[in-house]
Parts: C-alpha cells; structure tokens; sequence
C-alpha cells in the first residue's frame, strides 16, 4: 500500500478538542467520506458535535456541519445511492441529512427517530434488494460486465408493485431493536421492539441482511467469557403500523475463550462485524487485552444430526432423512496481534469459492478479498477476509513527518498516531483512516482505471477530449428529443433514429443534397426553443471548425481534440448535428453558429460539412481506417485563411489530488486550505487554455460568465466542470438540458457550491 495524502487540520488549542471521544467516519459510494469530529467552547463549557463532509478528490474543502446531536456521535450511514446520511448519537437520536439542491457542500436535516435515552450502538438502512457479486476467478477477462452479476436478493420492506421500501434500524445499548420507516408521503413509521424476552446490556452489535428479506442482529455485551448472541429480524406493515419479530438464532462462544492456554488472556471483546452487510453467515469477532488482540473468523453451516441407533432401526425412513441443524463453525483465527484500534470490512460483495483461501498466499490482490486492521502502533493490516493471512502492510513511521529525526521518534514516551475509525471505499481499492489527531489519511492500493489520464503529462489532453465527447453524446441526446412525428400514427423509427440512418447511407459531401432526403417538417421547433438553443449549436459548430483547422497537425498528440480526428462514431454525430442545424437555420436563421469568414459569399456550413464528411469517411471504418488523403490536409490548411479559428474552451486543468499525487511521497494537507500551484500541465496545453484575466465560461450553457463572475455557480468534484447555480433562461428546451446535471456533473460527479466570486 502506499500512503496517497494525510489531511490535517490547522493547529489548535489542546483544549479544543476531546480526542478520547469515539470517532466515527463512513464511506458513500459517490466517493463522499463523513467523519466526525468534536469542538469545545471555552466560555460555554460546552462541547459540539460536529459531522465533516469531504470528496476524496478535494480533501482540503471539508464541509461542516453542526449536527445538533446533544451527545457524542456513535454511527453515521451512507444509503445505497450515496445522497442521504444518517447520524445516532449516545442519547439514542438519529438524524437523517440530505443533500439541498443536489450539492455535495450543501446538507440539511430531514427525518429523524430518538429512543430517549438509550444509547445507539449500531445503526443500518435496510437493504434495498440490489446486490452484485464480483468472480474473483474471472478478474481477468477482458469484459468488464463478466466480472460482475446480479445476485436474487430480497428487499428489507416493499411496497406496493415490489418497489422498496425506505428506511433504517438500530440497535440500542439496552437490548432494544427499533425500526424506522419513510413513507412516499414524507411520514415516518417508528417502532420499537426488545430483541428477545431477557433484555441485557448491548456494548458491541452489528447488522447484516439475509436474501430472504430478514435482517440479522449480533450482539455481544463486551465479555469474551459471554456469548455471541444473534437474532432475526422481520419488518413488516400492518393497519399502517410498523410491526418487528424478533426471534433467537444460534450462539457462538470465541474459540479462545474455550481454549486452555488462552483462557482469560484477552478478557474484552472489542469489534464485532459482519464479514459484509448482505453475507449474515460470516463474522468477525476480536479480542483484546491492554497490549494485544486476535481476531476469529466464523461461518455458519447447516450440519446434519446424528440420530441415535434405536430410532433408526424402528423406522429406516426416518434415517434417510436427516435433520439438519445450523451451527456456527470457526473458519480462521490469527496469532496474537497488536492490538486493534479499528477494522475496516470490504462492500463489494465477492462470490466466493472453496478455492479463494488459496488466494491470500498469491503475490496479486484481488479488490474485496481484504479486510483491513488498524493496531495501536500505527501499522495498518490487510488480511484476507476468511483465513485472515496478511496480504498487505501501511507502517506507522509512514504516517509521521518525515522531517522529525528517527531517534527522536523511537525515545518519544508519547503513545503513537493510530486510527480510530476506518472505513474502505465501495470499489475496496481505497482505505480511509481517521487518527488520534483528528487527521484523514487515504490509502491508494490500486491505481483507478479512470483515473490514470490525470497522473501524466503526456496523457492530460485526453481528459479534456472524454469530457468533450461527454458533451457531444449528451447534446444529440437533447436535441434529437426535441424532434416529433409529423402524424400522430408513431413509425417504427423516430425521427432522431431515421436522421441517422440517412447521414450514415447518404455520403454526399454536399450537405443540401443529404438534407432533401428527410422530412423537415419533423424538424420544426418554435422560434423561442430555437434562438434558446444557440449557444450549444455555437459549440458544435466552432468545434467542427476546431477539429477541422487542427488535422494538418495531427501528429501533435498533445493537442487537445487530437483523438477525434479518428473517431469514425464522434465525426458521424458532429456530422447528423450539422444536418439538422441545417434545416433549423431555414426556420430561424440567427440560431445558426457564427462564423467570421474573409469573404461575404462563402457559404462556411457547406464548406465545413465537405471537409467534415471526407474526414468522416476516411475513419468510419474502424476496421479498416485509413489516413485522410493529401487534397483534404491542403483545403484544412487553407481554413485559417478562410475563417477565424474560434479558441476552444477546454475544462480547466484539474486541481483535486489525483492530479497531485505524481510522487511515492505523501503529500501533507490542511483542512479548510486549498494547495498552492503545482506544476501539473505542459507548456504545450497551456497554449489552449484561458488565462486568469480572461472570461470564464459556464461549461454546461457555454455561456460567458465574465472575468469576476458574480452570479453563484457551483463546480463539479471530479473535473472541474463550472457552471451557475440558476438558470437564466425560461425556455423549455434549456430546463430539459439543465435536468441532466441538476444532480451530477456530465461526468457523473457530485456538485460543489463556490464562492460568490471565483479567480
């Protein structure tokens, strides 16, 4: 594993914080991480519970929030869709927060449930039914959708038609077992139910889902010498009630609690998890001590009962069937450990075979098999989630600074960083950890595919090139939506499908003779959704001149756009695009793209399309391209002498940490402050960006924003990506395109709100 960044906050008085309260972090599958932390007031004498929210790209603008929670903060959940958050403190509240407005920095609270009282020690939203496994045995197959399938799972709670139904469940430290319920109509069903008759003391509990639609409660009271008490959970609606069941599930006693030579050596247990939240058959249960730990991985099996010699001589029939009773068996259990501070479980599910115990000896990781353990020196393990053999090792001296002398290190008599909360990411390619100091540290195990064009140089213009391809596809989508039917009888193809079919039969250079072979009258819009539409018609047409003047140059691959130039599939979509601005511009001739030609009489639409289509022709043949002949570079050179070559604005050059992380180092973070400037883009791809004085650009309307804009906008988390919070405009046709990105950016990251004015 290598250390990717340590986040930290800027230095504070010792007494503003209590780092010996329990600190909780989770991990959502849009890549937000939530931690807590806590603040005290000097003067009030109180303290605040605060709950921190962070994009793994941008760690340093951490938002905050103050929850509001009277008591110190005990869990925090992330849904399924990575949107809602849910925080249970000590005094047996929970919270569920929400995104405003769709923005990762903007949170508000919604819904809630209390148990007066009664503190929460484990908390879950119940399963929604969707559930993928990964083949660890087809990790190698090049189809990516080969390696994942969907696995038969039942939802916790459905209503009508199957939809699931929303909602969570928590367990209290006083045995109790309460279920809340978000109805469509914004109510919320609550009850609350003992898990069994003989109410005991809750200290550790953890919660999984059966593919049945039940849910699984572990409870333990934090003594090895007591045992692992499991029990079902049924949710049901009754008379527009909420109903739970509870019913009792076979125990388990730790193995080294029973074993002699470690009898009473590890007297508390300390982590009680489920191996993952829909494989209720498998736990992981750790002991410790003051110095050490161990931990045990258990399965639960059907066996069968022996029966008793006399009942199978009095009825044969009786001995061919036997019954069969559920038990838990250990699967594993590591030597003494340090001890453990936190452990983090993988949510990706696997689908796991007898031979993956094998897989912990190999040199290849596979994301998911690991689990991962943060001891109290620092070091953190991970471990292969069944045998629990190490696979990889984080050591604590990475953690520390790397200016501080190694001797110093070894003589200081003060306890080492450790982690108190980890959390893995849902692909298990990443790990999080919040330590002591109330720093975040994130560990890059594997390089993420997606990611790797932002990590060189050579490769940052192709970042802006599957950006604008992003662009290209989501503006075809828009506008073939607004063509209609002339009769209401529905043909067999719509118009947006027959518009391709004819570009892709009728290779004609001259675009007039391609344009007689629809029917136009499909084509007509009113004048408004037209003129409303100029600016990403503006788009398209400078980008066909772009990509066009830029051929004779093709061999410069750093020049941004250079991988159109044999995308058979992008030049067929730019060319349909032209088609039907053609036929708009009969209509309404002023939302046609503007061009500044030398000459009065040159028709620059068809002279953009003959080029445009000898290009296209030269390539749409991915299997056999071939290179664009010697007359079409000649006439592309002559472009800038014909028309001004407009300067494309390409998405500013990412400033999160993928684009930082160009070291083995560890780069050292601040929260609330934003890196300074680091040396990122060549010289080359400096060239084709706009300077700091020049207007900004909202990236999605294509509208100038001036060169200090006022107007608020909000900038995507993943690449950059700025755009206004409001919309300007009424038309129609423009709110059907700003739905697209009213939750995420094109690129499907989450949104960010920025400050009133931005350089």
């Amino acid at each position: 594993m290598d250390v990717a960044y340590i986040c930290e906050w800027d230095k504070r008085p010792r007494t503003s914080h209590c780092p010996s309260i329990p600190l909780v972090c989770a991990w959502s599958c849009r890549n937000l991480i939530a931690f807590t932390t806590d603040q005290r007031n000097e003067e009030e004498k109180d303290i605040t519970n605060l709950i921190h929210i962070l994009d793994t790209e941008h760690p340093w603008d951490v938002y905050s929030i103050n929850s509001g929670h009277q008591e110190v903060i005990t869990s925090l959940e992330w849904d399924q869709s990575g949107s809602h958050l849910l925080s249970a403190d000590a005094d047996g509240r929970i919270k569920c927060w929400g995104m405003t407005d769709h923005l990762a920095n903007s949170w508000q609270s919604l819904v809630g449930s209390e148990v007066d009282g009664d503190p929460i020690v484990a908390l879950s939203w119940l399963h929604n039914g969707v559930k993928l496994a990964l083949h660890v045995e087809k990790s190698g197959v090049s189809s990516f959708g080969e390696k994942f399938s969907r696995v038969k799972f039942s939802p916790s709670l459905t209503l009508f038609g199957g939809k699931p139904m929303e909602g969570w469940i928590a367990v209290t430290v006083s045995g109790l077992v309460t279920v809340s319920l978000l109805k469509p109509n914004g109510q919320v069903l609550t009850a609350t139910e003992s898990l069994c008759r003989l109410r005991c003391r809750v200290a550790l509990a953890d919660i999984a889902f059966t593919g049945g639609g039940n849910i699984v409660v572990a409870t333990c009271d934090g003594s090895s010498t007591s045992p692992v008490q499991f029990y079902k959970v049924c949710v049901s609606v009754v008379s527009e009630k909420c109903k739970i069941d509870t019913e009792i599930l076979p125990s388990l006693f730790m193995r080294c609690t029973t074993d002699p030579a470690r009898k009473d050596k590890f007297p508390a247990v300390t982590h009680l998890k489920f191996l993952a939240r829909d494989m209720s058959e498998q736990v992981l249960l750790c002991a410790s001590n003051q110095c050490s730990s161990i931990a045990e991985c258990w399965s639960l099996r059907k066996e069968g009962l022996p029966l008793n010699n006399i009942f199978q001589q009095l009825s044969p029939a009786v001995s061919d069937k036997q019954p069969m009773i559920l038990k838990w068996r250990i699967l594993s259990a590591t030597n003494e450990l340090e001890r453990v501070s936190a452990v983090a479980l993988p949510k990706l599910p696997i689908s796991l075979t007898n031979t993956d115990i094998k897989v912990a000896s190999e040199t290849k990781f596979y994301p998911g098999l690991g689990l991962a353990l943060a001891f109290h020196d620092g070091n953190v393990q991970i471990v292969h989630r069944l045998s629990l053999q190490p696979m990889a090792v984080l050591y604590g001296s990475s953690l520390r600074p790397s200016e501080e002398p190694s001797l110093k290190r070894q003589r200081s008599p003060t306890p080492c960083i450790h982690f108190k909360a980890l959390q893995m990411s849902w692909t298990s390619l990443a790990l999080v950890g919040l330590d002591t100091q109330g720093k975040v540290l994130s560990t890059r195990i594997l390089a993420m595919k997606a990611s790797l064009c932002k990590l060189s140089q050579n490769t940052v213009t192709r970042v802006c090139d599957y950006h604008a391809k992003l662009f290209l596809i989501s503006i075809s989508c828009t506008l073939k939506s607004l063509l209609r039917p002339h009769v209401l009888n529905t043909p067999d193809k719509s118009p947006g499908d027959r518009l391709t079919e004819i570009c892709s039969k009728f290779t004609d250079t001259d675009i007039d003779k391609v344009m007689i072979n629809l029917k136009t009258e499909e084509f007509v819009l009113d004048m408004p959704t037209l003129q409303s539409l100029q600016q990403l018609i503006q788009w398209l047409g400078d980008f066909v001149l772009y990509l066009l003047a830029s051929l004779p140059n093709q061999g410069l691959s750093v020049r941004p756009g250079h991988s159109f130039l044999r995308d058979g599939a992008s030049l067929g979509t730019l060319r349909e695009m032209m088609v039907m601005i053609r036929i708009w511009g009969l209509l309404k001739p002023s939302c046609l793209p503007v061009y500044t030609a030398t000459s009065d009489t040159q028709d620059s639409m068809s002279l953009l399309f003959r080029l445009l289509t000898r290009l296209w022709l030269c390539c749409r043949d991915e299997s056999h391209p071939c290179d664009p002949d010697e007359s079409l570079i000649d006439e592309c050179c002559l472009l800038p002498s014909q028309l001004l070559i407009p300067n494309m604005d390409w998405l500013p050059l990412g400033n999160g940490i993928i684009s930082r992380l160009q070291s083995k180092l560890p780069l050292r973070l601040q929260f609330g402050k934003t890196p300074g400037a680091h040396s990122y883009a060549s010289v080359h791809y400096e060239a084709y960006t706009r300077s700091p004085t020049q207007p900004k650009i909202d990236h999605l309307r294509r509208l100038h924003l001036g060169t200090f804009p006022t107007e608020p906008c909000k900038s995507c988390t993943r690449c950059g990506c700025v755009t206004m919070l409001k919309s300007p405009n009424k038309a129609t046709a423009v709110k059907q395109w700003e739905q697209r990105w009213i939750k995420t950016c094109l690129c499907g990251g989450l949104w960010r709100k920025m400050p009133h004015t931005y350089s």
